[in-house]
């Protein structure tokens, strides 16, 4: 039997008004962990810098580009780097991270009955995304960095295995989680059409990202469009889901 989940509509809004939203929805899902998981695609209005959750500082000269660009500077409640919000779709998916539980029989492991690791949870839940784009013409992989990783202030400028990348290493997708009792929120940054230029001046180097807009090889009226029908279309066949 499918499981039954919300599929929220997509929105244009402040990245502090996205990020309040995500903490709130991954707050009622934590304190219900059989309400349905959650999937949402978004884009942050103006344009912005979000911040890993424990990143605690950031170059002051961003203060300065982002006034000059208009952009916001934004924590997100998940960990990971600085990711410049500007031309790329962000997912958010919201469920339990519990073993056993009505809506978690995805992350069951029959083989070793114990809970999948934080690892192997993004690995799962970032099937969607790799079918997605598979049926799109492009293959991902998750990437392969170290822990050197930590000490770059840019997401995009390394490629973690939360990540998914394409066949020379650029990064398609960052992903960032945030555990919180039995639930688990992953939200990321699907490259569109990145803002070469900006990046390489916040981060003072050149950042090993592409955009699905280069990737495309038939260019829709209406990219975002397309890519929100094929991955909604992706997880509620990875998932086994029926959207509300």
């Amino acid at each position: 039997m499918n499981k039954l989940w919300e599929l929220l509509p997509y929105s244009e809004i402040s990245g502090k008004l996205q990020m309040a939203l995500d903490n709130s929805l991954l707050d009622r899902h934590s304190q219900d962990p059989q309400s349905p998981s959650i999937l949402r695609f978004y884009r942050w209005s103006p344009s912005a810098i979000s911040l890993g959750f424990n990143q605690k500082q950031y170059p002051i000269r961003w203060n300065e580009i982002a006034q000059k660009h208009n952009l916001d500077i934004i924590r997100r409640p998940s960990g990971g780097r600085a990711v410049l919000h500007q031309g790329d779709l962000t997912y958010a998916l919201i469920t339990s991270a519990d073993i056993g539980g009505d809506q978690a029989g995805e992350f069951e492991d029959n083989t070793f009955g114990r809970k999948r690791s934080h690892r192997e949870i993004y690995e799962y839940i970032s099937g969607f995304l790799i079918q997605g784009f598979a049926e799109l013409g492009v293959n991902l992989s998750y990437g392969k960095a170290g822990r050197g990783y930590i000490h770059n202030p840019s997401c995009f400028s390394t490629a973690t295995n939360a990540d998914l990348v394409i066949a020379d290493g650029r990064k398609l997708v960052g992903s960032a989680q945030v555990y919180r009792h039995n639930s688990v929120l992953q939200h990321g940054s699907i490259s569109i059409a990145p803002n070469y230029k900006l990046l390489t001046e916040l981060f003072q180097a050149e950042v090993p990202i592409v955009g699905y807009q280069e990737l495309a090889w038939n260019n829709h009226k209406d990219i975002t469009a397309k890519l929100i029908d094929v991955l909604s279309q992706s997880a509620r066949d990875y998932f086994q889901a029926e959207f509300l």
